[in-house]
């Protein structure tokens, strides 16, 4: 499967934005999807998951209550509503997949596919 993420840009502190990542090239019914973050000097984290045939998501302790996972299954697009936001939440944002299925893992190593990154950068 190919990952293509964009909707990452500069906001001010409090403000929102959305993520979408495009996928192509199979039927992703089985599939875990996840979106994860890198920020400068830090390794890739865990942001959230979401079980492609529906039934189930997860988000990181960090973000739930503010980040929400979705996906359209028509359009095969996987998104990231990400409100009041923080400056804290500057990083390269990479949606990832893992044909797997099964749980939403945690951990980068479950995960076979990625996308390029997108930045998203939070003033103060």
């Amino acid at each position: 499967v190919q990952l293509q993420a964009s909707g990452g840009g500069l906001v001010q502190a409090g403000g929102s934005l959305r993520l979408s990542c495009a996928a192509s090239g199979h039927n992703l019914s089985r599939y875990i999807m996840a979106w994860f973050r890198q920020a400068p000097g830090k390794e890739r984290e865990f942001v959230a998951g979401i079980r492609w045939s529906g039934g189930m998501t997860a988000h990181a302790d960090s973000v739930k209550g503010r980040f929400t996972i979705s996906r359209d299954n028509a359009k095969k697009t996987l998104y990231l509503q990400m409100n009041s936001l923080k400056p804290e939440d500057t990083a390269v944002y990479y949606c990832a997949a893992d044909p797997a299925g099964g749980l939403i893992w945690y951990g980068v190593n479950k995960y076979d596919f990625w996308g390029q990154g997108t930045l998203v950068t939070v003033s103060s």
